[in-house]
């Protein structure tokens, strides 16, 4: 991994970098451009993503992209009604000698698509929150170290609610993100489909490393931030929190529970990386504008008078900003 003269020129160095991830994910990916950064952005902030969106909407292709321009391996586990624990983490069997020996799982690599996460019962989903936390699975009372870089891109299909299982509050906040996939436009649809439909396939090049991923990871950590962006982003969230001292009039109204302090600090990490990425050296109320939504998003929850009035979490957000 090169050394960079400065943090100064080390910021350009990711910003070049995201530019060339962006056109390798172009060939594949048509359209989908704030998606794709907010993948990128969590994966520079050390965070994991949900990605809610229709069927056919090519969230697994997405991912599978993604991964293919960094140097990062790759797991997809298709959760079902019937998976275990074990077959996420691994488990202990006994070789040919009777010695106990551990079979890593699905979850021992960089990146790790969790397709349909809402699919399988609680105390499977929850094999993956020390995971995501600790960096580590525990088998049998002993610590497996997972290799860094590592995140978890989840997706959720919002339309069947039938066999499902919400994930619980405690690992939605584990999400720095929660991404919602439209439809894509006209334009963009009659592109997808000249594409898909014909016999060429695209090569993804590598762009970038894991240890390059890692020394960008750290940077974005080293950002500096303005006392009054830092005042603007805790503000924001103590705004969502019903019947306290900063809160809004429509949270009072219409909130159920607001955010934790764990979406301040993701609205500090998320705001750092997006001034990067678009350039700067420094975040502004801009940014931690760019990115309040998906990190609001899956952390209010509306009350009945809310529902009954048609009042989505978007809308409450607006005002708020």
């Amino acid at each position: 991994m090169e050394k960079f003269q400065s943090d100064v020129e080390a910021a350009n160095a990711l910003n070049q970098a995201y530019k060339n991830i962006h056109a390798e994910i172009s060939k594949v990916i048509i359209g989908q451009d704030e998606v794709v950064k907010l993948l990128l952005t969590s994966i520079f902030c050390q965070g994991h993503c949900l990605l809610v969106g229709v069927p056919g909407l090519a969230k697994t292709l997405l991912i599978h992209t993604i991964s293919s321009c960094l140097e990062l391996s790759f797991n997809r586990i298709q959760f079902t009604p019937d998976l275990m624990p074990s077959d996420i983490l691994g488990s202990e069997t006994l070789d040919q000698e009777r010695n106990f020996k551990f079979i890593k799982g699905a979850v021992f690599a960089n990146i790790i698509l969790a397709d349909e996460i809402n699919r399988t019962p609680p105390k499977t989903q929850s094999a993956l929150l020390e995971a995501m936390q600790e960096y580590a699975v525990t088998i049998a009372g002993k610590k497996y170290e997972l290799a860094r870089p590592f995140f978890v891109l989840a997706t959720q299909n919002p339309i069947e609610q039938e066999g499902t299982y919400p994930l619980p509050e405690a690992q939605l906040d584990r999400f720095m993100f929660n991404i919602f996939l439209d439809y894509p436009s006209y334009e963009s649809e009659l592109e997808i489909v000249r594409s898909t439909t014909s016999d060429k396939t695209k090569e993804v090049k590598k762009v970038i490393s894991s240890e390059e991923i890692m020394y960008f990871q750290h940077l974005v950590r080293r950002v500096p931030v303005t006392d009054n962006v830092i005042e603007y982003a805790v503000k924001l969230v103590h705004k969502t929190r019903p019947n306290t001292q900063f809160a809004s009039k429509e949270a009072n109204e219409y909130l159920e529970w607001g955010a934790g302090p764990r979406a301040s600090q993701y609205l500090i990490l998320g705001a750092k990386c997006n001034a990067l990425l678009n350039g700067k050296y420094s975040p502004d109320i801009e940014d931690i504008k760019a990115v309040a939504y998906p990190i609001l998003r899956h952390r209010i929850v509306r009350n009945f008078k809310a529902e009954a009035e048609g009042i989505t979490l978007e809308d409450l957000i607006r005002k708020m900003l």
